[in-house]
């Protein structure tokens, strides 16, 4: 069984903030810090970095949850949640202070806007989503997490062990069902997901999976990137129970190697 460190309403909600009604920044902000509910001197260069030119909003209806304190910056459990948005296309998280700021984008498809996993962090920093809608626009969501660093330039464990050759891309999981309607999925890939910076230690991550059900159609999607923790860990809502009671999870990390698995109920 999977061991899963998801944070759910009993952890810590102090790092997420709550606006009124939603209100939007025009990117790039050359001095939009005040404009930022999180106050980080990073946000215009995150704005300018990844929406540049488009309309972006913060929305109290997005959220990030995680500890306020990250117990091991190799393993910061992060949920990122914007189901309460109608038409949400895709997903991407960042984190302001972290080297590499792009840490997954997330197509929903079929699953709800919400994603639990675990990341990385070099030092505290805001953990922001942001959620593009069907109008085009982006909606950001976010929070601080402190953290005591190095997360991002540590070699993964896996990287010193001649066991991740043999189960490289290994996938566990399972599904359960939800008393809402639909189903969970659980899934962990073995995968060292190291990020590049640590000497001598080439980046290799994963940076595709894709779910499908028995029919071949295309549920949802996960771009993974190096601040993504070793052994990948996500957990996804779906909106509808798998036909055939399994899904077949794919794709392929940055050197080329498969990931071809399904995972049952």
């Amino acid at each position: 069984m999977i061991r899963h460190t998801l944070v759910l309403a009993g952890l810590l909600w102090a790092g997420t903030f709550a606006l009124g009604p939603p209100y939007a920044v025009a990117a790039p902000a050359g001095e939009q810090t005040a404009n930022d509910p999180l106050n980080s001197p990073r946000w215009g260069d995150m704005a300018k970095a990844f929406f540049d030119g488009q309309e972006v909003v913060f929305d109290p209806r997005i959220s990030v949850s995680g500890p306020l304190v990250a117990e091991d910056s190799l393993n910061v459990p992060i949920t990122v949640d914007a189901s309460a948005l109608p038409g949400v296309e895709e997903m991407i998280v960042f984190a302001d202070f972290n080297p590499i700021l792009k840490a997954l984008r997330f197509e929903p498809g079929a699953a709800q806007a919400r994603l639990g996993f675990r990341l990385k962090l070099q030092q505290s920093s805001p953990v922001r989503v942001a959620a593009r809608t069907v109008d085009g626009v982006w909606r950001v969501g976010g929070a601080w997490v402190t953290a005591t660093g190095g997360g991002c330039t540590l070699p993964s464990v896996g990287s010193g062990s001649p066991e991740w050759q043999e189960r490289l891309n290994e996938v566990s999981g399972r599904l359960w069902a939800r008393i809402d309607g639909g189903e969970r999925l659980r899934m962990r890939v073995i995968h060292p997901m190291d990020t590049g910076l640590a000497a001598g230690i080439p980046a290799f991550h994963i940076e595709d999976i894709v779910i499908s059900d028995e029919n071949g159609r295309i549920l949802s999607r996960i771009q993974p990137l190096e601040p993504v923790s070793e052994n990948p860990s996500f957990t996804i809502d779906l909106a509808e129970a798998a036909s055939g009671g399994r899904l077949h999870v794919s794709g392929r990390d940055n050197n080329g190697n498969r990931i071809d698995a399904w995972v049952t109920r």
